[in-house]
């Protein structure tokens, strides 16, 4: 797809343009759909008389749907222009929310937020593309992590104000909001974002598809499922972490995820500018890092305080990994299917959201209980970081140089 002039001639420094602004707040809508159940599902397991587990499956349902909607909508809208693909989303978007307020039961807002998940993953897959073709090729890590901002907004505002709501108003009055945070994304983004014309010959089908399975790029997709699947372990059950084994009160649940979210806003920002200065070691630092606070955290349970201070650090080990996962696939499909690539790797997340909601479920209610999932959680982000290592050393091996004929290498 070809782009307008703005879009294909990046601006070479200074300040960032505000069609970047734009998609943040495009992210900051979608990402409150992902994230305001965390701190709901006490509140909606009473109303639908479900179980914690059961309303801890809200967040699977729309993590899979996203999982399942990235590439099928990327590959239907691929013709389209990318402004376009943007607003048509947050039109679906605010029409899932609304559902979202009025289902009557349990089903139906599964339903609601499968159909509103459908959203997430190609504007999040389309927006990054823009967002790297809007600045020079020094500052694209930058540019994600500024657009990825509005999902780290949707945490430090969106998650706490919606768990407030809910308190307060009922748990339907929180999608009634984020029905009215769409309308205004959808106006922000119409005002703002640049329109692309497309000028050139559509890329062909088998050649979007075969980016994805060039290896580096597998390998991209499984480091980011496996590396963030074990934030949702923890993140989608942190409400009855909180009260159950901490001992805060539901009142207290809103303030303490408002340092999770400022946490991830310094996170993102800082994963961003550590990726475009060196981002193999951005990759592996941020997933070691996370590893080890989700396995610290196991000891910080039953303080208050300590709690408080390891929810704030899990937010920015969490988001640091956000810009160096995403880039790397991106520069791994460089070409005719980097779109698709994109959306993807935002499925890719997701599916790893879903398992890790699934797995918390399941150590809770058939495992050793709810005391043991930051451990469980560190074991998966760790195999994330396997992965990792894996695609760093298959990369090195294959750009070494070969040796001259006759020559053996070094023993020493």
């Amino acid at each position: 797809m070809a782009a307008s002039p703005s879009l294909a001639s990046p601006p070479s420094g200074g300040r960032m343009p505000l069609a970047l602004y734009a998609l943040t707040a495009g992210s900051f809508g979608i990402g409150c759909a992902e994230f305001v159940i965390m701190g709901l599902l006490l509140q909606v397991a009473a109303d639908l008389q479900v179980s914690i587990a059961a309303a801890g499956m809200l967040v699977s349902g729309y993590a899979l749907g996203v999982f399942a909607g990235a590439p099928v909508l990327t590959l239907l809208s691929r013709r389209m222009p990318r402004k376009a693909v943007l607003m048509a989303l947050m039109v679906i978007y605010t029409v899932g929310n609304l559902a979202c307020a009025l289902a009557p039961d349990y089903t139906t807002l599964m339903i609601a937020r499968v159909v509103t998940s459908l959203t997430h993953g190609t504007f999040f897959g389309v927006g990054a593309v823009v967002a790297t073709s809007l600045v020079p090729a020094d500052r694209k890590a930058s540019a994600i992590s500024i657009m990825f901002s509005g999902l780290t907004l949707a945490t430090l505002l969106g998650m706490p104000a919606g768990a407030w709501l809910g308190l307060h108003l009922g748990w339907r009055s929180t999608f009634w909001a984020m029905a009215a945070v769409g309308l205004v994304s959808l106006a922000i983004i119409a005002a703002l974002v640049p329109r692309s014309r497309d000028d050139s010959a559509p890329v062909a089908l088998r050649d979007e598809l075969a980016t994805i399975v060039r290896p580096q790029v597998l390998l991209g997709l499984l480091m980011t499922m496996l590396g963030f699947a074990g934030v949702f372990v923890v993140i989608t059950f942190v409400q009855p972490l909180l009260t159950q084994v901490t001992g805060f009160s539901e009142a207290a649940v809103s303030p303490i995820l408002l340092v999770f979210g400022g946490g991830m806003v310094v996170g993102n920002l800082l994963g961003g500018r550590l990726a475009d200065r060196m981002a193999t070691p951005a990759l592996l630092g941020t997933l070691l890092a996370l590893a080890v606070v989700l396995g610290a955290m196991t000891f910080a349970l039953r303080s208050q305080i300590a709690m408080v201070a390891f929810v704030g650090v899990l937010g920015i080990a969490a988001f640091a990994t956000v810009s160096p996962l995403q880039l790397r696939v991106l520069r791994h499909a460089e070409g005719a299917g980097q779109n698709l690539a994109s959306s993807f790797n935002i499925a890719a997340f997701n599916l790893g959201n879903a398992a890790g909601a699934w797995l918390g479920g399941v150590v809770i209610e058939q495992g050793p209980g709810l005391s043991a999932v930051p451990w469980v959680a560190a074991l998966v982000t760790l195999s994330g970081l396997g992965v990792a290592l894996w695609s760093v050393r298959v990369e090195r091996t294959a750009h070494r140089p070969a040796l001259p004929a006759g020559c053996v290498p070094d023993q020493a």
